[in-house]
């Protein structure tokens, strides 16, 4: 018997793959009906296969909310998110547009800061935020680039329209599921797959290490990849990306120091590095300058950075317009720099260090989503019409304490993609991660990380709060 679609129900949200008529959209034509020619022990079989490659392969992530800290698979669904081309060329103008913006600003931020001294972004909430980092003021990172790699977070509403709910700008994780993904859903549905014309995500790692490359302004240079350790969540993600880029792995044990530049040790002696693609935070980079007691980072490592014998990936510092609060201005911030207005808007946000909003947001917090400005993995996070009444009184002290550390949205009805629930498909509420990479161009990798919420009614997309992740098909 197929496993069919014909009493999927969209439950009234906008769904990815049917219209509100529940008409297959155009894009997912060939795919439903390839799964309806399949037995359904047949495409269950296929679901289990993809769980069992991820349980293979060791993709794991790290559960921190469950007191124990388990390592846990990253699920996945087989149904893939589909996107037509020509809005997803919509997408990548409004991604290069954005992040193009965000580069200058933290360029500004930290040299001239013509757009604090114009009024445009209050000095207060940038110098406040846990992300400015006074060691950067007057540092100008290699060819003027700081944001590397971002993963930028987009959503659609209950129209249909994509929305940018918050950018990473510091060590945006989940590429590694992206491209897994990817292989595995070719493994899964081949005919299908080829048929579709979908856009490779294949060629990242190269692109990566290309990026990594031109930054060093060295022709040929040393480029390494700098985990914290094994007992880092994303610690899979790090080594993966080190062996496809066919570079090092190294821990800070592995680099020193020495005669004015960063050398990496070998059974040859040491070796100076170019480029770091450093997945540790800013505050554990260097002891001498940052948090001191860090264990992770390289002593005397931020000097030679600044002396542009270095380069960082991202640039420490890219965390000031990694803020919540600061979110909230990257349209005027767009507006200051291009003189354009943005092609993926916000989320409509209220500041809670804004007298009106706080109040506000204390008024109607069971209708919104509260977020702490620093906070990320779904931590930090009030869903206003998911609380209890004690959450929401604790969130409301909160607000009160640091105004300057929380936001808040409405609460949003993402969209939906259909999903593998036991013997049936259920739809499931989806966000979107595609990653851009700023070095000689500005690329925007073709598709992303579609994360799901697996919970049923959940709008927590997050693997560490019970989320999942699907592959996303671009088509040409």
């Amino acid at each position: 018997m197929p496993f069919k679609f014909e009493n999927y129900k969209t439950d009234g949200f906008f769904d990815e793959m049917f219209d509100e008529g529940g008409n297959v959209r155009p894009a997912y034509q060939a795919f439903q009906k390839r799964v309806e020619s399949l037995p359904k022990d047949e495409l269950l079989r296929r679901q289990h296969a993809a769980e069992r490659a991820l349980m293979q392969m060791g993709i794991t992530f790290n559960v921190y909310s469950d007191g124990a800290g388990t390592e846990r698979i990253m699920p996945i669904d087989i149904v893939p998110r589909v996107i037509e081309g020509g809005e997803w060329k919509r997408l990548e103008a409004g991604l290069r547009q954005r992040i193009t913006a965000i580069n200058l600003f933290i360029q500004d931020v930290y040299n001239d800061q013509k757009i604090l001294k114009d009024g445009v972004v209050p000095r207060t909430l940038v110098e406040s935020g846990k992300g400015f980092l006074k060691p950067c003021m007057g540092v100008k990172p290699p060819k003027g680039i700081w944001c590397h790699i971002t993963g930028t977070d987009l959503i659609r509403d209950d129209q249909g329209a994509f929305m940018v709910l918050e950018d990473n700008l510091r060590c945006p994780s989940g590429v590694s599921y992206m491209l897994e993904n990817r292989e595995i859903l070719k493994r899964t549905f081949p005919e299908v797959f080829e048929q579709m014309r979908v856009q490779p995500v294949s060629n990242y790692p190269v692109r990566l290490r290309e990026m990594l490359q031109y930054i060093s302004g060295n022709s040929t240079p040393s480029v390494v990849v700098l985990t914290p350790g094994i007992y880092n969540s994303a610690y899979f993600e790090h080594s993966y990306l080190a062996q496809q880029m066919g570079v090092e792995l190294v821990e800070n044990r592995d680099l020193v120091v020495h005669d004015g530049f960063v050398k990496m040790r070998t059974t040859k002696g040491f070796q100076i590095v170019d480029t770091i693609y450093r997945r540790i935070d800013d505050s554990f980079l260097d002891p001498t300058v940052f948090n001191p007691d860090s264990m992770l980072g390289i002593p005397g490592i931020f000097e030679v950075y600044k002396k542009g014998r270095v380069a960082l990936a991202n640039a420490p510092g890219t965390g000031v317009a990694d803020d919540k609060v600061i979110y909230a201005y990257v349209p005027r911030i767009i507006k200051y720099y291009l003189d354009e207005e943005p092609i993926i808007p916000n989320v409509r946000t209220y500041l809670c260090w804004e007298d009106d909003d706080r109040q506000y947001v204390l008024d109607n917090i069971e209708h919104l989503v509260v977020k702490e400005a620093n906070e990320a993995g779904g931590y930090g996070m009030l869903i206003g019409p998911k609380s209890t009444r004690a959450q929401q009184r604790l969130f409301r002290m909160k607000i009160k304490q640091n105004p300057r550390n929380y936001i808040a949205q409405p609460t949003i009805s993402l969209s939906r993609v259909p999903s593998i629930v036991e013997n049936h498909f259920e739809g499931r509420h989806v966000d979107l991660r595609p990653y851009i990479l700023y070095g000689e161009n500005i690329e925007v990798i073709p598709g992303g990380l579609t994360r799901v919420a697996l919970r049923k009614g959940s709008l927590v997309v997050n693997s560490s709060q019970g989320g999942g992740s699907k592959d996303t098909w671009v088509l040409y």
